[in-house]
């Protein structure tokens, strides 16, 4: 048996049949909630589940040992990056993200630092059992040679530099870095994952191992220890810093729907930063290209939360197939969330045409209007507005569709950090956000 294999099954066992005491106690109770009532959208949350505690050191090295040499105090957090139903009721796959980061502003330019650099990205299956979350396997995610992919940034000058965990020292680049997001579990077990940094689509085996990335044309990426096709339209090398894709659904004949989180920056990051339209991407697994681009419109950020007036803070983190070429499309800030119904109508295909081309002016990113411009934007419906939920938590980044009229929600608790100098004590210890990993079931008024 590989190293690799035994390290799956020392993760299994930790997990699923070895938790210490310690960590069964400490199993909290649900986040806080956002917002209040409900009665506007008739949702209502029927079940809440909490994640309890668990070393990130003892997790990591129980899937890869030795990876990481020093976790500062940061439990097990990040696997709301989203979530897919398992095959039983209740069970879900999850995907963590990059891992613990932050920033930090050293002589008024902010660092991203990644306090426990050694983390590896891993695909975590969990049952929501009564008011907790509990970890039945993790799958490390790794190169081909089984290597750790890590959640580091991937080439100088196109993604942020990385810092230790107090912003003072360097950390190295890597190439087979991923900052995982969407989920999807293909038919032959094996799964589909979104990642921020290139952006990329990525396949990965039923145990974890890169199969290919694909990425947008012209990326250049080099070094990595799996293969890399560039298969993407290259207008998605304009993807803002730290929002490449993040929502990933699979269609009920295959395809995938990639979400890219935020408008690209195009032609300029201010372009970007004011601009209220996104796109999805239409995936074939079969052909392995690209077959379709949607241009999707956020509604004003003040409408999606009434506390924000910035708009940079859109984002789509969630999209879920419903059947047919329908999608449930999630816009969010970190503290509110709407979700809409949507059609990928092929009338709406603006795939290869003159959006595609980042010396089109004005990009689509600059148009107040892009249907009176002639664009045909994805038109949607308003399902539910999360922000008039009681009980749903903020910084909601995965949603399964557990029935016909039934969500289960999971949020991003960012590994209990914060940003600022703050985020860790004197001895470089983690000092806990108090924000936990939760599972929230919402009923919806109506069927989807």
């Amino acid at each position: 048996m590989s190293p690799h294999r035994t390290g799956l099954r020392r993760a299994h066992r930790f997990v699923a049949g070895g938790v210490p005491l310690a960590v069964i106690a400490a199993l909290m109770a649900a986040g806080p909630a956002v917002g209040a009532g409900g009665r506007e959208s008739g949702a209502h949350v029927v079940r809440t589940a909490t994640l309890g505690d668990i070393p990130l050191g003892a997790f990591s090295n129980a899937l890869l040992p030795g990876t990481v040499a020093d976790d500062r105090g940061v439990d097990l957090g990040g696997i709301g990056s989203d979530i897919y139903p398992a095959s039983r009721k209740g069970e879900f796959w999850t995907v963590t993200d990059r891992g613990p980061n932050g920033q930090i502003k050293i002589d008024g330019t902010k660092r991203r630092t990644f306090p426990v650099p050694g983390f590896d990205p891993a695909i975590v299956k969990i049952r929501v059992s009564g008011g907790c979350v509990r970890v039945l396997d993790s799958i490390p995610v790794t190169t081909a040679a089984g290597k750790p992919v890590t959640g580091l940034p991937n080439q100088k000058g196109r993604d942020e530099a990385p810092y230790s965990y107090d912003a003072r020292t360097p950390v190295s680049y890597d190439p087979n870095g991923l900052d995982t997001e969407g989920i999807v579990r293909a038919a032959d077990g094996s799964f589909w994952l979104v990642d921020e940094y290139g952006p990329s689509l990525v396949h990965v085996s039923a145990r974890g191992k890169v199969l290919t990335r694909y990425v947008p044309e012209g990326l250049g990426l080099t070094g990595t220890g799996y293969p890399v096709v560039e298969a993407l339209p290259s207008v998605l090398l304009h993807r803002k810093i730290n929002r490449g894709f993040e929502g990933l659904a699979q269609l009920p004949g295959g395809d995938l729907v990639l979400a890219v989180q935020s408008p690209l920056s195009l032609p300029d990051t201010d372009a970007g930063e004011a601009s209220r339209t996104t796109r999805l991407v239409r995936f074939s697994p079969w052909k392995k290209a690209v077959t379709a681009e949607y241009a999707y419109r956020f509604d004003s950020v003040n409408v999606v939360d009434p506390s924000e007036d910035d708009t940079s803070e859109l984002k789509i983190s969630s999209v879920v197939a419903v059947g047919g070429n329908r999608l449930l499309v999630e816009e969010r800030t970190d503290k509110a969330a709407r979700l809409h119904l949507v059609r990928l109508d092929r009338s709406a295909d603006i795939l290869g045409g003159p959006w595609d081309h980042d010396t089109t002016s004005p990009s689509l990113e600059q148009l107040d209007d892009p249907a009176a411009s002639g664009v045909p934007v994805l038109a949607k419906k308003l399902v539910v507005d999360l922000g008039t939920v009681a009980g749903v938590p903020g910084k909601i980044e995965g949603i399964a569709r557990v029935d016909h009229d039934t969500l289960a929600l999971v949020n991003d608790n960012d590994f209990g950090m914060t940003d600022g100098e703050g985020a860790f004590d004197g001895r470089g210890r983690l000092v806990d956000s108090g924000v936990e990993t939760s599972v929230v079931y919402v009923r919806l008024r109506h069927a989807i």
